[in-house]
């Protein structure tokens, strides 16, 4: 005959099982939910639209606007990026960020001065983005910028 089990160890194993359930049921979602974000941040570089060629002005910094959608964590926000693009030739066009290295603070195109002018704390940057004066501790970020189907393009990480 079949060894039986006491009524006393079959509930306590039964309360073993029941919240061992219990606790996986919320421990695998809980654990998903913090690491999920974190092992899903790979960004993603894309080609967002900025607009016609023939706003620059050749030699002249041009102020372009774009939107764009980026995801942090499960948070997902709609945002707008500035970029300054330029050419020399017409046919060659970079990008540069108006976003100051220093602080964060918007830079301007200052044409009779050939600079960009932060405000903040009166930093220059060259053209081409490099620290002419003040606390900035790095040049100007730059874009990629490329010609599509007569259409600026910029590439921007999401």
């Amino acid at each position: 005959m079949a060894d039986s089990i006491s009524r006393r160890k079959f509930m306590a194993r039964a309360t073993l099982a029941i919240g061992g359930a219990i606790v996986a049921g919320w421990a695998v979602p809980a654990a998903a939910y913090i690491l999920g974000p974190a092992r899903s941040s790979d960004r993603q570089r894309e080609w967002r639209p900025l607009g016609s060629p023939d706003k620059v002005e050749i030699g002249t910094p041009t102020l372009f606007k774009t939107r764009v959608e980026r995801t942090t964590g499960w948070v997902t926000q709609e945002e707008e990026v500035s970029v300054y693009v330029f050419t020399e030739d017409g046919r060659d066009f970079q990008g540069l960020s108006n976003i100051c290295t220093h602080l964060g603070c918007r830079v301007r195109w200052v044409d009779d001065q050939d600079v960009f002018f932060c405000p903040c704390h009166n930093a220059a940057f060259a053209k081409d983005g490099r620290v002419d004066s003040g606390p900035p501790p790095r040049p100007l970020d730059t874009f990629d910028i490329r010609l599509e189907e007569g259409q600026l393009q910029v590439n921007l990480e999401v």
